[in-house]
């Protein structure tokens, strides 16, 4: 048992090594700085340097490495999805906050730092998820019941022998070694010793596939989730805007994806963007320019004139002076921005509203574009240009090209899907329509908040998509289900899923794009943010539960034979008052422990077995099953009880009597374990897996039954006689008389089948 107790803490601590330096190496991936002025001198110092006070300066695709104050800005926005869940970026002008871990995506600005530490935005969330617990797994309460049973029933057994055996023969010493056996029979220490084997092999197992388990615990849980919730940006789509359609009002419209046409709308939109994007939007408008636009005039153009992003709503306008000396003027923003600048009548703008309303509502971000004419040389203000209305740039942040079909696979599993997002209603629904999630109902954030707790239990039963989410929000979600006795697991990738990933039966984070504070709040990882690894993760999950439940069967089984020998001569006085001493118990396990743990958790279950998740509120052995392990453990204690009474009618003495029971038993041990590695399939029909580790044991048990046959100084440790013929043959015939009904058994409910 020692030998097993290392075996399994050396697995264990060799995952968690490997699985903290995995998350180390994906955390310097987000190690920052931060760009200072002090005292009038520009610096570069970790973020963790930063004083209050300090003025920071903010450039394209920089982090915010503080919550500060805008000072000053130039067509300044951030992406906020990290707080938000909202993957369309920002606006910032002077006064307004920017926060901590949020990424400049267009503009430079000047920020005086407000909070640093534990104040900022993002420790608030790192706050509500110190004080949100983690509940135990469920397969972890039922093994703890149902030690702890055994451990009762074999104390009460303990006592009861102890004194009856010193009653019996009035040695105190004599009824505690008694005592001790049975005590040591009764307990099934097996089974915690299995738990821990299988789940540090069943995070290991995660980990070849690109899954950290950040505690093997967690591994078991998987194959009990009946429910996952997932962020929408950067889980279910890109987190990057990406233009679909350009409606043009001289050509009409374009799916880029089906139809790309060139037009004055996309030419003229690329005009109003920064000459070197950062922003996704822009970079995806100068992409498609390049690819639809023949002669590239950007190289040869230099702008000479910019009004920034400003107003509510906002827009911006460009002005280039070509190679041919002709002036470009180019506008976009806000369609009310720009619809305000051009010379259009009050039909044409309703219609072109119209147009944008209908793509807004399907969760797409619209933006219209102007081109115009000046008469001055180098316009010096908006009034002095004459605007023409193009058209609208239509834009999505598009779902991940697998997301559909691990949608699918989810449900197929008997997993329920539901999208928690930061992001508006009609673009939830958009999405998790394009995913496959059902997007009948939609629950606001606003309605969360409004709701009772029972109220809410009842709703998240009902629907899987759930807009406008705040952080304690999703917390509230997720706990709801949770009461509703769904095992939930939850993905997300950024701050604002922290709390709720810590909540859920299973956090699951992204390795990648994935924040520290999410990756420290989840229980698994996805190294290559690959959701589809999450499918079989889930698998293995109710493989390890499957398994460990005929693991923990057999010890069951073999345990009863063990206690009812160590029992049994109390009451026949034709055996020997003490068959086992404490150390035959020791030798069984040590041959038990290993091989449970080792032959069942190397087993691949029949794919029909993993289609449902495993049921919490099952018990860890089911009424049949109980009823089945029971008799196969009295079966084999009937048959090395009649192989006691043929040595005690051949008068072979004590010692052989011991031995052909204990070799009895040891057969027994080896036909438990190939005959439970299925419920359905015997030994011989060859629709078992491979499992090498069955020949490894049956080997190693071979080796060990030899030493005790040959090895004269082991034969007296344990009160035994060579093996004989005979005994051999005995054992042998019994072990296999006493197990092979129940293939028998499987061979005839499988025919009726």
């Amino acid at each position: 048992m020692l030998v097993a107790l290392t075996l399994v803490a050396g697995i264990d601590v060799l995952q968690n090594f490997k699985s903290h330096k995995a998350i180390s190496a994906l955390n310097r991936i987000h190690e920052g700085s931060a760009k200072v002025i002090r005292n009038g001198v520009p610096l570069i110092l970790p973020g963790e340097d930063l004083v209050l006070g300090d003025t920071i300066i903010c450039e394209e695709g920089s982090i915010i490495p503080a919550d500060a104050e805008l000072i000053l800005s130039n067509d300044f926005s951030i992406n906020e999805s990290i707080l938000t869940g909202e993957s369309v970026s920002v606006e910032k002008t002077v006064g307004e906050i920017i926060y901590q871990g949020t990424q400049v995506v267009r503009g430079y600005s000047y920020a005086k730092v407000i909070a640093i530490g534990n104040e900022t935005s993002l420790s608030g969330i790192g706050a509500l998820i110190e004080t949100t617990g983690k509940e135990k797994t469920p397969l972890q309460l039922k093994v703890n019941r149902f030690v702890r049973n055994m451990f009762l029933g074999g104390l009460v057994a303990f006592l009861f022998v102890w004194g009856y055996q010193w009653y019996l023969s009035k040695d105190l010493l004599h009824g505690l070694l008694h005592g001790l056996t049975i005590a040591m029979s009764v307990i099934p220490e097996e089974i915690p010793v299995a738990l821990s084997t299988f789940m540090a092999l069943g995070a290991y197992r995660l980990l070849k596939k690109g899954i950290i388990a950040r505690s093997p615990k967690t591994v078991e849980t998987l194959g009990s989730a009946t429910v996952i919730c997932v962020d929408k940006t950067g889980t279910l789509t890109q987190n990057l805007m990406s233009l679909q359609y350009v409606l043009d009002a001289q050509i009409g419209d374009s799916e880029l994806a089906n139809n790309p046409l060139p037009s004055d709308t996309l030419v003229y939109g690329m005009w109003a963007s920064e000459v070197e994007p950062f922003d996704p939007m822009e970079q995806s408008i100068h992409r498609w320019y390049s690819q639809l636009c023949g002669t590239d005039l950007r190289k040869d153009a230099r702008m000479i004139q910019e009004f920034p992003l400003a107003g509510s709503p906002p827009s911006m306008t460009h002005i280039f002076r070509s190679a041919e000396n002709e002036q470009i003027i180019a506008c976009k923003g806000a369609l009310e921005a720009v619809l305000d600048k051009c010379d259009a009548d009050e039909s044409t703008r309703n219609l072109w509203r119209e147009r944008a309303t209908v793509y807004a509502r399907k969760g797409y971000r619209v933006l219209g574009v102007a081109k115009g004419v000046s008469s001055k040389n180098v316009p010096l203000n908006l009034s002095d240009i004459t605007f023409t209305f193009c058209g609208l740039l239509v834009f999505q942040d598009p779902i991940s090209p697998d997301i559909p079909r691990v949608i699918q696979n989810f449900q197929e599993a008997g997993v329920q899907v539901k999208m928690i997002t930061g992001d508006y209603p009609e673009t939830a629904t958009a999405i998790a329509a394009a995913c496959g999630i059902p997007s009948e109902k939609v629950i606001s954030g606003e309605e969360v908040l409004s709701m009772s707790d029972e109220v809410l239990k009842s709703k998240v039963s009902e629907v899987s998509v759930f807009a406008r989410i705040k952080p304690e929000l999703k917390l509230r979600i997720v706990t709801a289900l949770q009461a509703n006795g769904e095992i939930v697991a939850m993905t997300g990738d950024g701050v604002n899923d922290g709390p709720a990933l810590k909540a859920a039966h299973i956090g699951i984070a992204m390795g990648k794009r994935g924040t520290d504070v999410a990756k420290s709040a989840a229980g698994l990882i996805l190294s290559n943010d690959e959701m589809g690894r999450m499918v079989d993760a889930i698998y293995l999950g109710r493989r390890i539960n499957l398994n460990l439940s005929r693991a923990i069967r057999y010890i069951v089984a073999i345990h009863i034979p063990i206690i009812l020998l160590v029992i049994l001569p109390l009451f026949l006085n034709w055996m020997p008052d003490t068959l086992f001493s404490p150390i035959h118990v020791i030798l069984l396990e040590l041959i038990m422990g290993p091989t449970c743990s080792l032959v069942f958790e190397n087993e691949t279950p029949d794919h029909k077995e993993m289609h449902d998740p495993i049921s919490i509120s099952k018990a860890l052995i089911p009424g049949k099953q109980l009823f089945m392990t029971l008799l196969q453990g009295i079966t084999l204690t009937i048959a090395c009880t009649l192989t006691a009474f043929l040595a005690q009618s051949w008068q072979l003495g004590e010692e052989n009597m011991r031995t052909v029971v204990f070799f009895t038993l040891i057969f027994g041990n080896v036909f438990l374990t190939l005959y439970n590695r299925s419920d359905v399939f015997t030994i011989f029909s060859g629709k078992l897996s491979q499992n090498t580790m069955v020949y490894w044991i049956i080997g190693i048990t071979g080796v060990i039954l030899l030493l005790i046959a040959f090895l004269e100084p082991l034969q007296q440790l344990l009160s035994m006689n060579a093996v004989t013929i005979r005994i051999f043959l005995t054992a042998l015939m019994f072990a296999i008389l006493g197990t092979i009904w129940i293939d028998i058994r499987k061979l005839i409910l499988f025919r009726k089948k």
